[in-house]
Order: structure tokens, then sequence, then C-alpha cells
């Protein structure tokens, strides 16, 4: 990435956006918010939630990553296990 991304955008932190997120503790992450902060040429400071294999929000962060090291993630499709069925009206 060269641009910043937007709030809504569903990203993988990793090891290349950042050390600090390098191997297994790297992150799917939604971005809540982009700082208009200054920093050093190419980083930003991201806000936004953490998210698990499920998709689920698991923590809010704050985070300072390298641009060219952000990836879109794909995103977390809910699986027929996951889904609620309707109540059956009773008769």
């Amino acid at each position: 990435m060269t641009a910043p991304p937007c709030p809504g955008d569903l990203l993988v932190i990793d090891g290349r956006a950042s050390v600090q997120f390098a191997g297994d503790r790297a992150l799917t992450f939604r971005v809540v918010c982009v700082s208009d902060q200054p920093t050093y040429q190419g980083w930003v400071w991201l806000t936004g939630y953490v998210l698990n294999r499920r998709g689920d929000a698991t923590a809010k962060r704050e985070v300072f990553v390298q641009l060219a090291g952000l990836r879109p993630a794909v995103p977390v499709t809910p699986t027929q296990a996951g889904r609620r069925r309707p109540a059956r009206a009773r008769r």
C-alpha cells in the first residue's frame, strides 16, 4: 500500500509492516481511524480492532506501521455452523 488505508479497511499487519508483528504476532486488523499526526515518511498510526479467525473483534489497538508493508486481508465469512437458525413458530 502506498496511500493510507481508510476506516473500515481490513488489513493483515505482520512483519512486513513492523518488526513487532513478525511471526505469530501477526494481526488481522479492522481500521477505525487513521491519525493525521506527523510521523516518519512512509509510516502511519492506525487505530482499530484486532479480529480473531471468526471475524470477531477481540481488542482495540493503536499501531504504528509502514504503509508499504500493509496488505488487504481476505474478509471472514460466517460458516453455516456459526449461523443461528430462525426459531420455528409454534402452531
